[in-house]
């Protein structure tokens, strides 16, 4: 008999025993990577927009939570023990203050409700392990995280991404400059968006153990051009997503081979 065992708490390293049971009961769900019921196709889609209630208890907790990490120096950061399920549930975005995690090493995010990751992620230079699993609202990461250069393990639901390589969900067509998503600084060269112009790009490249969509934020046409080719499989080029967009050819030809192949994603 195959005993089930909790995927909860994945430290790499982390034995049978010390894995403890999965605390989230709620699932995030939205319909961004889903067809039309009645045509089959795919429609256009725009980035989340919620905003987050920053007035709440739940954020006010998390803000404290980042601090005690911060100060204690922790190399773990999981915010659904820091402040608890119920809290957990309300977060649909994290501080800039993540940035100042210097120590952390592992970014436990296991069942979240995060529709985005702020670009300050890039500044957690010690960063590790990544691991947002079953964050089924979370379909793109900013192209910040490739700074954290330390980072090689990740573990992310990749049917919930924007170009997956399992059915390819189209991507949002830029630009979609909306302040929520929008960084301080280029996400190629650091420097600032002289006369607030902003070139948005998509790219697909492999991030520790996932290849993951990436949305750039660029100061010029030139900081476009330095961006690496995509990963093998996916759009060698930044794009501007939209329906229209051609991707390679997806894995699962079929709904069942999809699901076949998903089921225990």
């Amino acid at each position: 008999m195959k005993l089930y065992r909790a995927r909860f708490n994945q430290r790499e390293g982390t034995p049978d025993r010390a894995l403890t049971p999965n605390p989230v009961r709620y699932y995030s769900d939205c319909d961004c990577l889903t067809r039309s019921s009645v045509t089959g196709e795919w429609p256009e889609r725009t980035l989340h927009s919620e905003v987050q209630d920053k007035s709440s208890a739940a954020w006010e907790a998390l803000e404290e939570y980042i601090r005690k990490v911060s100060t204690d120096g922790s190399d773990e950061f999981n915010p659904i023990d820091g402040i608890g399920a119920e809290y957990y549930r309300q977060i649909i975005t994290l501080p800039p203050s993540i940035g100042t995690l210097q120590s952390v090493k592992v970014l436990m995010l296991y069942g979240s409700h995060l529709v985005r990751i702020p670009p300050e992620i890039g500044e957690m230079k010690n960063l590790r392990e990544f691991d947002p699993y079953t964050s089924y609202s979370l379909h793109w990461l900013p192209y910040e995280i490739t700074h954290c250069k330390k980072l090689k393990r990740s573990r992310v639901s990749t049917r919930a991404l924007y170009g997956n390589f399992k059915y390819r969900a189209p991507f949002p067509r830029l630009p979609d400059t909306a302040a929520a998503v929008v960084p301080a600084a280029c996400s190629v060269c650091r420097g600032t968006f002289p006369n607030d112009e902003i070139y948005q790009a998509w790219i697909s490249l492999r991030v520790a153990t996932d290849v993951l969509p990436l949305l750039v934020h660029a100061c010029s046409t030139a900081c476009v051009q330095k961006l690496p080719k995509g990963a093998p499989g996916y759009l060698e080029e930044p794009h501007q997503g939209g329906v229209g967009l051609s991707q390679p050819q997806p894995y699962c030809d079929s709904l069942q081979e999809f699901v076949r192949f998903t089921i225990n994603d």
